[in-house]
């Protein structure tokens, strides 16, 4: 795992950002602690920062020539086949000089071209430079859980696994309304945009070419649905599948010259992660945290139980809130792009323990996209069978809306759950989709604008960014097609991101055994039914595995983790949102959001019905606090 970073110059104009290339590395330091490299010629410069996990010698340093010299790659990620990969070029007489895989991702290119993409299985961004044709070939694995970053214009082309490296080039600080608009909705900015004008984010499954002064992006996947006439198997057989392509995933995951571990929560698909990857690596290691403050969400006894029963060796680490609030501010300082999904606090402190012991870890991620694993979906569910308690729950409308609503309170989080419901399953499917998607409807955030700042608004850019998360929803649609929508919006957009930035930020590897694409195009085959009924979410994920699982992690409730930002509001960081990000002169001066309306939600933030407020005002202070680091106060 690696930070990556480039320039390709037009021109003379474009040349002059030359200069800043090693700033430019150096930015993604976390990235690569353990050497960094650089090419520099007249128009092209490549750097690269290295976390060593395959091949950890100085000739898997780079960026890294082919024996020709006509091609360089600068690479991040890794590719689990690569093995069978280099005996096949081997044949063709390819001669290696390491046993990296981006030596192998480098002869593949050379060899297949950019149909290369569709060999590797893995996760990975790289670029590869043509000294001979003069040309960039910058590409992003299937489902987009490494990061790539770019800005064009007349004079250059830059590339970067962070936007810190871009704007460390001296890419134009320009705010980019529209995606502030779509972020004070979802508190993470879907791709292609970024919070900064001109700089955008390559889509997953796609690639580009840049010659010349001509930039051209093509897709090389999607995940194929519906599946075409692909037989329906029995649950039974169903359920072997998926076991058996699960083993094989956490199998090639592996692979690692570094110590190696897995997270384990204590729920269910961390838990089957260490189960297989303990029957192909004895004494794994295994990392867990527990909430002293709060022994509801604490599932270290589960993570516990698990790790006895599998004989790993087990780490856990107990947290308070004063932990988890001491560690808030690194995160913000880490983030080069408003992201405001606070489950990344717990992301970042498990990843930075972790660190200490192994440099790579296995993770569940993904397992609740693809299979049903979320409250939502259950109201997806509901929504489309309908009946009479559902349309009981909706019709009560008027009465949830004007009773209070919490998420630090079992009994008004029930309300809040039951008016967001109400208001959803009025809806048409896209329209429920997007409801349930965001946390403030496009009037409530255009209210948050001052006059000045609605001038810069793209509605269209904003309306398609809608368009683009509802896509593949209509009246008829079930929960594979909610399942679909949510790994293009969801998994891409917030989780992938929140684990990659987390982890990176701490020099940690993440790997997600549950998206091999292999096994995603394989659940895209299943129906509905064997994902989720009225009874239990994730059915077949559960059913797969029970016979190897502790009997007591299925006499449990799913639990997440609240970050108890309500709290922190109104106590630990009040000052910071009174008298200084959120404080009415410093909002007027900013010139971006209307005062008034601010001083509205930190009224309604400070009473005894805040709602969802908190995760809009979350949304608030982590973009104030990247303003206030990145954009000039003159700015507007």
């Amino acid at each position: 795992m690696c930070g990556i970073t480039g320039l390709f110059a037009f021109n003379e104009v474009g040349r002059v950002n030359l200069i800043n290339l090693v700033n430019a590395t150096d930015s993604l330091e976390s990235r690569g602690p353990d050497n960094r490299g650089f090419y520099n010629d007249y128009f092209v410069g490549l750097g690269h920062r290295r976390l060593s996990i395959i091949d950890i010698s100085h000739e898997a340093d780079q960026p890294m020539e082919d024996s020709s010299g006509r091609y360089l790659i600068v690479y991040n990620g890794e590719i689990y086949n690569f093995k069978e990969l280099r005996t096949e070029l081997r044949a063709k007489g390819v001669k290696f000089n390491s046993q990296s895989d981006t030596e192998v991702a480098l002869y593949s290119y050379i060899t297949w071209g950019e149909n290369c993409l569709d060999r590797f299985n893995g996760f990975f961004a790289f670029a590869i430079y043509d000294r001979e044709e003069e040309k960039i070939v910058v590409a992003r694995d299937r489902i987009g859980i490494k990061p790539l970053l770019y800005y064009f214009d007349n004079h250059k082309f830059v590339f970067a696994s962070e936007m810190k490296s871009l704007l460390a080039f001296g890419v134009e600080r320009q705010l980019d309304y529209s995606s502030l608009a779509a972020y004070l909705q979802l508190n993470y900015i879907p791709a292609p945009n970024s919070i900064m004008q001109g700089i955008k984010k390559l889509m997953p499954g796609h690639y580009m070419v840049i010659k010349k002064n001509n930039l051209q992006i093509k897709k090389y996947y999607q995940i194929p649905y519906p599946p075409d006439n692909v037989a329906i198997p029995s649950y039974e057989n169903a359920k072997q599948r998926l076991v058996d392509l699960l083993e094989e995933s956490v199998k090639k995951r592996l692979v690692s010259d570094v110590p190696l571990g897995a997270f384990l929560s204590g729920g269910i698909d961390s838990s089957i992660i260490v189960a297989l990857a303990s029957r192909h690596k004895s004494n794994l290691n295994t990392f867990s945290i527990g909430y002293k403050d709060d022994p509801f969400f604490d599932e270290t006894k589960y993570a516990n139980l698990v790790a006895k029963h599998f004989n790993t060796e087990h780490t856990v680490f107990k947290l308070s809130n004063d932990d988890l609030y001491h560690h808030l501010f690194d995160i913000l300082n880490y983030l080069d792009e408003p992201f405001a999904d606070s489950s990344a606090l717990p992301v970042y402190i498990l990843s930075k323990h972790t660190r200490q012991t192994a440099t790579v870890a296995l993770s569940g991620d993904g397992a609740d996209e693809l299979f049903s694993g979320y409250n939502k979906h259950n109201a997806f569910l509901k929504s489309i069978l309908g009946g009479r308690s559902n349309q009981f729950i909706a019709s009560m409308e008027p009465l949830w809306k004007i009773l209070p609503q919490s998420r630090g309170n079992f009994l008004l989080n029930k309300i809040r759950q039951a008016h967001r419901f109400s208001q959803g399953f009025k809806l048409s499917m896209p329209e429920r989709y997007w409801k349930w998607a965001v946390f403030a409807d496009k009037n409530q955030v255009k209210s948050m604008f001052s006059d000045k700042a609605r001038e810069y608004l793209d509605q269209q850019q904003w309306d398609e960014l809608k368009s683009r998360a509802t896509q593949f929803l209509s009246e008829s649609s079930e929960i594979n097609d909610v399942l679909y929508s949510d790994m293009h919006l969801v998994l891409a957009n917030d989780m992938l991101v929140k684990v990659d930035m987390m982890s990176m930020a701490n020099s940690l590897e993440v790997r997600v055994p549950f998206l091999d694409h292999k096994l995603v195009e394989y659940a895209f085959q299943l129906p509905q039914e064997y994902k989720i009924d009225s009874h239990m979410r994730k059915r077949i994920v559960q059913d797969a595995f029970r016979d190897i699982l502790p009997s007591q992690l299925y006499r449990r409730p799913k639990q997440g983790f609240e970050v108890p930002l309500l709290k922190w509001f109104r106590k630990d960081l009040r000052s910071l949102i009174q008298d200084d990000l959120l404080h009415k002169d410093f909002v007027i001066d900013q010139g971006i959001f209307d005062p008034d309306e601010i001083e509205s939600l930190k009224k309604r933030l400070f009473s005894i019905n805040p709602g969802d407020i908190h995760a809009r005002i979350w949304g608030l202070i982590v973009f104030q606090w990247w303003w206030k680091k990145y954009l000039p106060v003159s700015e507007n």
